[in-house]
């Protein structure tokens, strides 16, 4: 569609983005009313909510809109599975300026859908409103299915540590990028498009995991929310932990030390999960780390020891120590 947001208009707008989208049987009422209605047979739902400002969380030159869409859905459906519940639902805040190409907004939502599309979710409502700059706001719902959630609080002394996902593959793509490069292509889509493992979260649950967090702010940030609500220490095993040639290859490139992508590196939505140390767990799951007794040390080490290098994302402060 030709045109500028101000030209089609609100409700122009409204139209041709819920005319993209696809839905699921958990949908008992999708956009164009009130509200939506979306089935809830555990009766709980788990929701959360995630804003992706334009210049702050993404920026045009680097991301097509349906990157945008892409990432906006996952970082918040990967929350969902992290709490051990099946992705069900999505609603969009949208505020965009008048002079935006229509295409945009069109094309962010083909995003959304086919994110949602992954994880077994639909979109099924949401607002758009006028604005000088582009910011997506995202809530996502799940089911439990008859399930105990999965919170940060729950590791014991002695428990594993194990995740599942791609770790520091968007960090690798954020120096490739910012020095202007688009190649390798793989991990520059790997910051554009995050892949969470949807489908690991309720699996964990089943398996009896203590913890659990999505990989969003670096693995010793995400790491230390659950060293921190469960009152344990939690130590990393470095050399159990896989870098791929080609990460490495990028950091002697840029002249950094690739570890630091993968401990401190957010945006990759991998999940990290604390088990019971007879639990078996599937091949997907690599075994990085133990929760120990608290001590005088930091609540996230590494090989026994402080990690002295920054080790996370705040979105007021920037990087932050670990």
């Amino acid at each position: 569609m030709k045109g500028t947001v101000g030209e089609l208009g609100e409700f122009g707008l409204i139209r041709e983005l819920t005319s993209r989208l696809t839905t699921t049987p958990a949908v008992r009422v999708g956009p164009g009313d009130d509200a939506a209605v979306v089935a809830a047979p555990d009766r709980r739902v788990v929701a959360s909510t995630d804003i992706l400002l334009e210049g702050r969380h993404f920026r045009r030159d680097w991301s097509t809109a349906y990157d945008v869409g892409r990432k906006a859905a996952a970082q918040n459906l990967a929350d969902i599975a992290a709490m051990g519940a099946v992705p069900t639902a999505l609603l969009l805040g949208l505020v965009v300026p008048a002079e935006l190409p229509v295409t945009w907004p069109s094309e962010l939502m083909d995003g959304l859908r086919d994110e949602c599309q992954v994880a077994g979710a639909s979109v099924v409502g949401g607002d758009v409103v006028r604005g000088d700059t582009i910011m997506v706001s995202i809530t996502a719902l799940g089911d439990l299915r008859g399930q105990e959630p999965v919170t940060r609080g729950g590791a014991q002394p002695g428990d594993l540590v194990a995740v599942t996902g791609w770790l520091g593959w968007s960090a690798a793509g954020y120096a490739v990028l910012a020095r202007g490069f688009r190649s390798p292509r793989a991990f520059v889509e790997a910051h554009r498009r995050p892949e969470p493992p949807y489908h690991a979260g309720p699996a964990a649950a089943a398996l009896g995991a203590t913890a659990m967090c999505d990989v969003s702010d670096g693995l010793i940030a995400d790491l230390g929310h659950i060293a921190e609500a469960g009152k344990v220490r939690i130590d990393i095993r470095s050399g159990a932990i896989d870098i791929p040639t080609q990460m490495n290859d990028i950091g002697q490139a840029v002249g950094v030390d690739p570890l630091q992508w993968v401990l401190t590196g957010g945006e990759d939505h991998a999940i990290v999960a604390t088990f019971p140390p007879d639990v078996k767990l599937p091949a997907r799951w690599k075994v990085i780390g133990e929760v120990l007794n608290p001590s005088a040390l930091p609540q996230v080490t590494v090989d026994g020891a402080p990690w002295t290098s920054k080790g996370g994302w705040d979105h007021f402060g920037g990087d932050i120590e670990s």
